[in-house]
């Protein structure tokens, strides 16, 4: 084991207080927030099951892990929520000047389409 792994392995948690790995080192059963929704799970209000510590750009980075089997399904959107969301987005969409629906949302610094926008500014 080399020194920076050893550095970061703690699976008691005696050294920093939770179950530490190093960067791909951990264990079956745990996974992170961006791996339970690759699987269709949310952590479901369990409390942070272990971590893993590597040294990158900015120092010493973790990744919470949690465990598999207290997981739960993530909730999906109802119709009425989607359908809130779809009429935001065509508001967000739509010129306040011409009031055409652009295949695109209105940048909030010319306030406008980029076709009512003067030459100067969206150019």
């Amino acid at each position: 084991m080399s020194r920076i792994r050893a550095a970061y392995w703690d699976p008691e948690g005696d050294l920093y207080g939770l179950p530490t790995f190093w960067w791909r080192g951990a264990p079956e059963g745990y996974a992170t927030r961006r791996q339970l929704r690759a699987r269709g799970l949310c952590p479901g209000g369990q409390p942070i099951a272990a971590q893993i510590l590597w040294r990158g750009v900015g120092g010493e980075r973790a990744a919470y892990l949690y465990r598999l089997d207290l997981a739960r399904p993530k909730r999906t959107a109802t119709p009425a929520v989607r359908a809130a969301l779809a009429k935001a987005m065509r508001a967000r969409r739509t010129c306040p000047t011409c009031r055409h629906v652009r295949p695109y949302v209105i940048p909030r610094s010319f306030g406008e389409c980029l076709s009512c926008a003067p030459s100067e500014v969206a150019a």
